[in-house]
């Protein structure tokens, strides 16, 4: 289960189901590329396909969007 959590242009934000026994974080994707973001605090973790010019962008707009996508956390895990 890979539920989307939002959508931000080109970017879909999601968790995997199994994530739970992990920090906070998610994961993005665009085409063929992907990443992953921890979201207390929010930092890079790693990346596939993503230049590091756009990866910064993603960072900059999960930093915008972080207490929305902390509470979508809590509230699909439920922890």
């Amino acid at each position: 289960q890979l539920p989307t959590v939002l959508r931000l242009g080109p970017y879909r934000l999601f968790f995997f189901a199994d994530d739970r026994h992990e920090p906070p974080h998610v994961h993005v994707e665009r085409d063929d590329c992907r990443a992953k973001f921890w979201l207390d605090p929010v930092r890079f973790d790693n990346s596939y396909g993503f230049r590091p010019v756009e990866l910064r962008g993603i960072h900059a707009l999960i930093e915008e969007h972080a207490t929305q996508l902390r509470k979508a956390w809590h509230e699909f895990f439920g922890n």
